[in-house]
C-alpha cells in the first residue's frame, strides 16, 4: 500500500474567517471552513469534579453519546455533585434545559464510568448506559416514542424505566467497559463495548431491533503474537478510536493496539499503544475487511480481528512514542474515512519517558484520511496539544475538518486545499474548559451546528460548571 505523509504549514491564525478553498473544478464553490459563535448553555451550575486517568466523568473522548440530537430536540447526560445520573433535553438554541434524574447514582470516582445515550428510530426510545469499568453496566431506557413527541410530552424522571443490570434481560459480560451506541441505517440500535480488562480486551456489539437487544458477539481478538523493535506481547486490547455508519450505509472503525507487556516500549513512563489500523464492515458489522478487501475477522467468529492480520495498519508507529487511544474519526460525504490521531513526533523525542509530560510538552494531533485515489495521507495540525489529552474530529456539510482541540480550541482545514491549511479558529478564550471536550456529531448534519460540551477548571473534588457552546458552521 503506497503511502505519502503531508505536512502542514507552521502557522496558526486564531479567527472566525473563512480559509478560502482551492479553486479546483469540483470545490471552486465551496467555503472553506468558518466558525460562528451562536450561544451558550448551562446545563448544570455544580457538576460532579474529579479528576481520575487524567479526565473528567463527564467529558471523555470515548462518550458516543454525551451530546444526542434529533427531531430538533438536543439531548444530554452527566453526573450532578450528588452523583446522581441526569438526562436532559432542550430545543435547539433554546437556552435552557429540561432535566430528569434516572434513579441512579455513580459507584466510584473512575473517569471511564461514563454516560452515553443512543436513539432508536424503530420505537423512539432514548437508550442510556452508564457506569461501567471492566465490570458491570448499569442501563435505562425510555417509553417507546418519547423521541418522536418532544413538545408533546412532558420531561420527567417517569418517562423512563427503572434501571437495569441487563439489556432488558440481555446479560454481556461481567467486565464491560466503553459503551457507544451506533444507530444503524434501518433505524435499529446497536451497542459497541469491550469485553474484557485494558492490555487483555475483546471488542463486542450487542443489536436492538425495536423488540428486543441481540449479541453479535465479540469481534476482535486479544490473542496473537506482536514483536516489536524492543520486545514482544502475546496479548492486546484494540481501542476504538470510532465506529460510525457512513451514508452509503458501510461501518468504519479505526483503532490502536496497546499491547499487555511493557517489554515492546522503550520505557516504562510511556504507552503500550501503536500502529494506526483500520476496518470495515457492508453488513452492519458481522463481518470485517481491511481496507484493501482482504477479509479480517467474523463477529461472533470463527476467527476474529488479530494484531496478525494483514492489511489492517495505515499508518505505522512503534510503542516509543505515546499514541493515545480513543481519540475520533469520522466520514465524508463519499463515504471516506477520517481520523484524528496524536503522539509525539519523533523530532521531538524517539523515547517518551512519561506520557502525561511528554504529550503536554511536545505532543501533536495529526488528521488522517483516504482520498479520491485510495492513498492513505497524514497532515499535521500545526497547533501544540498542550495537553496529554485528546481531540475531537467533526467535517461540515463541504467535508471541511474540524480537529475540536483539548481546552475548547478548534483547529480547520478545507476540503479544497486537500486539508493542507490547517489553522487555529477559536482559542477556547472565555471557556475556561478543563481539557477534553465532547461534541454533537449528530447535529452537524441536521442544521450545520457544533455543539461543545466542556465542564470548567476546578480543583481536588470542587463541583464546577458543564456547559455548551454552539458555533455556525458554513451554511
Amino acid at each position: 500500500m503506497r503511502r505519502r505523509t503531508l505536512l502542514a504549514s507552521a502557522g496558526a491564525l486564531v479567527g472566525v474567517a473563512a480559509v478560502p478553498a482551492v479553486a479546483t473544478s469540483a470545490r471552486a464553490a465551496a467555503p472553506g471552513p468558518s466558525l460562528t459563535r451562536t450561544g451558550t448553555t448551562t446545563l448544570d451550575d455544580q457538576a460532579l469534579f474529579f479528576v481520575s486517568y487524567d479526565g473528567l466523568v463527564n467529558n471523555n473522548s470515548f462518550q458516543k453519546n454525551a451530546l444526542l440530537t434529533h427531531e430538533g430536540h438536543q439531548y444530554a447526560a452527566w453526573y450532578t455533585a450528588s452523583r446522581q445520573a441526569v438526562v436532559a433535553r432542550r430545543a435547539v438554541g433554546a437556552s435552557t434545559w429540561q432535566k430528569a434524574e434516572i434513579g441512579h447514582a455513580l459507584r466510584y470516582d473512575d473517569s471511564h464510568n461514563v454516560i452515553c445515550l443512543g436513539l432508536s428510530r424503530t420505537d423512539g426510545r432514548l437508550h442510556v448506559n452508564l457506569d461501567s469499568h471492566s465490570d458491570g453496566f448499569t442501563y435505562v431506557k425510555s417509553e417507546a416514542g418519547l423521541t418522536d413527541d418532544p413538545a408533546g410530552r412532558d420531561w420527567t424522571a417517569s418517562r423512563f424505566g427503572a434501571p437495569q443490570a441487563t439489556l432488558d434481560g440481555l446479560a454481556l459480560t461481567s467486565q464491560f467497559t466503553y459503551p457507544q451506541f451506533i444507530a444503524t441505517p434501518e433505524g435499529a440500535l446497536q451497542l459497541s463495548y469491550r469485553a474484557g480488562v485494558s492490555g487483555n480486551g475483546r471488542n463486542a456489539l450487542a443489536e436492538y431491533d425495536g423488540s428486543r437487544w441481540t449479541a453479535l458477539g465479540e469481534w476482535s481478538a486479544s490473542t496473537g503474537t506482536y514483536q516489536g523493535s524492543r520486545g514482544s506481547s502475546t496479548a492486546r486490547n484494540m481501542y476504538l478510536h470510532g465506529i460510525d455508519y457512513d451514508r452509503g450505509g458501510r461501518l468504519h472503525a479505526f483503532f490502536t493496539w496497546r499491547e499487555q507487556n511493557a517489554a515492546v516500549m522503550c520505557s516504562a513512563g510511556g504507552l503500550t499503544n501503536h500502529d494506526t489500523g483500520y476496518v470495515r464492515s457492508d453488513d452492519r458489522g458481522r463481518t470485517w475487511y481491511a481496507d484493501d478487501g482482504t477479509p479480517a475477522g467474523v463477529t461472533g467468529g470463527p476467527g476474529l480481528v488479530t494484531v496478525n492480520a494483514t492489511g489492517l495498519v495505515v499508518d505505522p508507529l512503534n510503542a516509543d512514542h505515546s499514541l493515545m487511544n480513543q481519540e475520533s474519526q469520522a466520514t465524508d460525504s463519499a463515504g471516506r474515512p477520517h481520523a484524528v490521531i496524536s503522539y509525539v513526533p519523533g523530532r521531538f523525542d524517539q523515547c517518551t519517558t512519561d506520557y502525561v509530560a511528554d504529550r503536554v510538552a511536545h505532543g501533536r494531533a495529526f488528521h488522517l484520511r483516504k482520498d479520491a485515489s485510495g492513498a492513505w495521507r497524514k497532515t499535521e495540525i500545526p497547533v501544540p496539544l498542550n495537553s496529554s489529552q485528546r481531540t475531537r474530529l467533526v467535517l461540515d456539510r463541504y467535508d471541511n475538518a474540524y480537529a475540536v482541540l483539548p481546552y475548547g480550541r478548534i483547529a480547520a482545514a478545507s476540503a479544497g486545499s486537500g486539508y493542507a491549511d490547517w489553522r487555529l479558529l477559536f482559542d477556547g478564550a472565555g471557556l475556561d474548559a478543563f481539557g477534553e471536550v465532547v461534541v454533537d456529531e449528530t447535529r452537524i448534519a441536521q442544521d450545520g451546528v457544533l455543539t461543545v460540551l466542556y465542564q470548567e477548571r476546578s480543583t481536588g473534588t470542587t463541583p464546577s460548571p458543564l456547559r455548551t457552546v454552539d458555533f455556525a458552521l458554513p451554511a
